[in-house]
């Protein structure tokens, strides 16, 4: 089976808390787009990754599509392996969720090569146990996440609007990014405007409305995120801000031509520039194919 896993944005982000254990609570507003990478999936003895010659992605536990193979084969006492092939074109370190999306496509394909049954809401639990982002992308989609991102709201996906997204700096780690963050002094992020923004299909109200309460602490780290949402600005966006704990930014268009010609203007000065839209769903399944009991 082969998967196109899809990444996410965050229309407004907002830090609410923390949690005894150090992790902070979040409210937010996720929305699937159609930028994706494409996991596959082959018949195996022994659990292994397979990535395209010269990516710079990691083969062992430390990627979360190898982890969630390992944690399922785990807990389902699974005697079968699988090697996967990944395609990446998500960014690494950009706030975007690709490899949240890639654990998801893992979770649903090898609870179909496996047979183990699961229902989708035994899928997110799992999922949590890998990342708190790995819920919403097996559901995909519009949804408000609170706790540690695990607790979805899910929602009727907005008006079709374009997107670009540009990657514009080496990637963040979420946890370097939220052990510089102060509350105090952070910008709030208004979920509730946002939500009526985005719902509204008024894409003007998303100007005021949009906010992500972790971009000025990202942005000490990589200033080269104020200079990109500045650029997507002039080029046109309605609004361009910070996805997740960075480092893209993504601008809102209201046409495929205007974020094409703002693509035009990005690709030259930032190689990792996308166009994409927004999207209903966060995977999207191929059938079996006959090759299922081959490796790549």
């Amino acid at each position: 089976m082969k998967i196109k896993a899809r990444a996410k944005i965050n229309w407004a982000l907002d830090v609410v808390g923390k949690r005894d254990d150090g992790y902070h609570l979040l409210d937010t507003l996720m929305q699937s787009v159609e930028l994706y990478d494409t996991v596959e999936f082959f018949r195996s003895d022994t659990i292994e990754l397979v990535a395209e010659v010269g990516a710079r992605v990691p083969r062992d536990d430390s990627n979360l599509a190898i982890r969630t193979a390992l944690l399922l084969r785990d807990m389902f006492k699974v005697e079968q392996g699988v090697t996967i092939k990944l395609t990446k074109r998500i960014p690494i370190g950009a706030g975007l969720g690709g490899g949240s999306a890639d654990a998801a496509a893992v979770l649903v394909g090898l609870n179909r090569l496996w047979k183990l049954g699961l229902s989708d809401d035994e899928l997110q639990a799992v999922g949590l146990r890998i990342g708190a982002d790995v819920p919403f992308c097996i559901c995909g989609g519009l949804a408000r996440a609170t706790g540690v991102g695990e607790v979805l709201e899910r929602l009727p996906v907005p008006k079709l609007c374009y997107l670009v997204i540009v990657q514009p700096c080496r990637g963040l780690s979420t946890k370097e990014v939220f052990s510089l963050f102060d509350g105090e002094k952070a910008r709030r992020a208004d979920i509730t405007a946002a939500l009526d923004a985005v719902s509204s299909g008024e894409f003007f109200r998303m100007t005021s409305a949009l906010t992500n309460a972790l971009q000025p602490t990202a942005v000490i780290l990589r200033p080269e995120i104020a200079y990109a949402i500045q650029a997507l600005e002039h080029a046109g966006a309605l609004t361009a801000q910070m996805s997740g704990s960075g480092s893209a930014v993504f601008g809102v268009f209201t046409s495929a031509h205007s974020a094409q010609k703002a693509w035009e203007l990005m690709k030259p000065i930032w190689e990792r520039s996308f166009t994409t839209r927004i999207a209903s769903r966060g995977l999207v399944p191929r059938e079996w194919q006959g090759q299922q009991g081959q490796s790549p």
